[in-house]
């Protein structure tokens, strides 16, 4: 018994380590009845009773253990203290070491050979509509943004009960596109606004019940998707618009590739835990670098009148856009209590999926290129 386990007060009963256990009915040991032996004995923590016969076997050591001899030089004999003598254990069998269990392979989480597959596919869609007429290009822009509307409005109807008027912003969206593409950024501004206005004159067909939440989810998904998709049409309009939409492109995949490809094997810090739990701190120092590195190769040799560190600001530009529009797509995906916007496309989940970083991106780097080298 260590030191730190003095100081409680004498045992009721207990008289000394000559008795064999305790008297029954005694009076409590002080200096009314033995001064003696009060004065030579020192005071005992408060143990439990212990049984005469049985308990398991955890109980009786505690007991032993708790109950021991009084002073260093005396040796408990059998029995002593009122502790029921016992057999030495046996000690226990060693236990047969296990197998330490293989280490688990990372896995992406989706269908990567299908998510490949498709991406190939889109990209080829995209190369050849891009260079070979211009308003094929914007048609497919235009699809995209539709199809883009429908998921979003009804992932929200859903999950929240929002209904954002879907004819209203199809319409208007897709004129969005168009206008962006013939009159430039004035003609995008008023179909935005016109676009709006129809939001909120269509629902005013039903009853008023939600109808603020209603028009303000329609205003925001017009804004969200077909007004950021405009300045991807706008880049298409300059002399090299081709080759300015393929740069914003290959930046955006080379920056989400090189956040997954990064993080998927380096990643251990969070990013955005509460957000996105995939993401790390590694992966968007991958995203950074490679978009960099492929912005000065694209601003070089892909942009007439570009150079390398204009491409280091774009990347760096495209890689931080990216992200964030990821990760605001990953809020509202949070919020709604769903993985994917859709299923259309095998390996990726919906065209929103897919359209995340592109959106945001796409106003600052038509910016950027107007900047750097004018809008042609």
């Amino acid at each position: 018994m260590n030191d730190s386990s003095w100081g409680a007060p004498p045992q009721a009963g207990y008289w000394g380590p000559s008795e064999q256990g305790p008297v029954q009915g005694a009076a409590p040991a002080g200096p009314a009845y033995d001064a003696h032996n009060a004065q030579q004995t020192r005071p005992m923590p408060i143990a439990p009773d212990v049984p005469a016969h049985g308990g398991d076997q955890d109980d009786d050591r505690g007991a032993a253990r708790l109950s021991g001899p009084l002073f260093r030089d005396d040796t408990p004999s059998a029995g002593s203290l009122g502790t029921p003598s016992q057999k030495p254990q046996e000690p226990m069998p060693s236990p047969v070491p296990q197998p330490a269990p293989a280490p688990q392979k990372k896995s992406a989480g989706r269908d990567l050979g299908a998510a490949i597959g498709v991406g190939v596919g889109l990209g080829a869609v995209i190369v050849a509509s891009l260079f070979v007429v211009k308003a094929v290009f914007v048609g497919v822009i235009a699809v995209a943004v539709v199809v883009g509307l429908w998921e979003l409005t009804s992932r929200l109807e859903e999950r929240k009960g929002i209904k954002a008027p879907l004819v209203p912003l199809a319409v208007g969206g897709a004129a969005m596109v168009v206008s962006g593409y013939v009159r430039g950024a004035e003609g995008a501004w008023v179909a935005m606004a016109l676009t709006a206005l129809a939001v909120l004159a269509w629902r005013m067909t039903e009853p008023p019940e939600g109808y603020l939440k209603d028009v303000t989810a329609g205003v925001f998904a017009a804004f969200y998707v077909p007004f950021l998709a405009t300045f991807v049409a706008m880049m298409l309009t300059a002399d090299d618009g081709p080759r300015r939409v393929l740069v914003f492109l290959l930046l955006t995949v080379v920056s989400d590739t090189g956040a997954y490809a990064i993080g998927w094997r380096f990643g251990k810090h969070k990013l955005a835990p509460r957000i996105s739990p995939g993401k790390t701190r590694e992966g968007l120092f991958g995203a950074v670098t490679f978009a960099m590195v492929g912005g000065a190769l694209c601003m070089q040799y892909l942009i007439e009148d570009g150079t390398w560190w204009q491409g280091l600001i774009l990347g760096f530009a495209v890689a931080a856009t990216a992200t964030l529009g990821d990760l605001g797509e990953s809020m509202i995906k949070r919020d709604l209590g769903i993985k994917d916007m859709g299923t259309l496309l095998p390996g990726h989940g919906g065209i929103m999926d897919r359209l995340d970083s592109l959106l945001p991106t796409a106003p600052v780097v038509w910016l950027l290129l107007v900047l750097f080298v004018g809008s042609g």
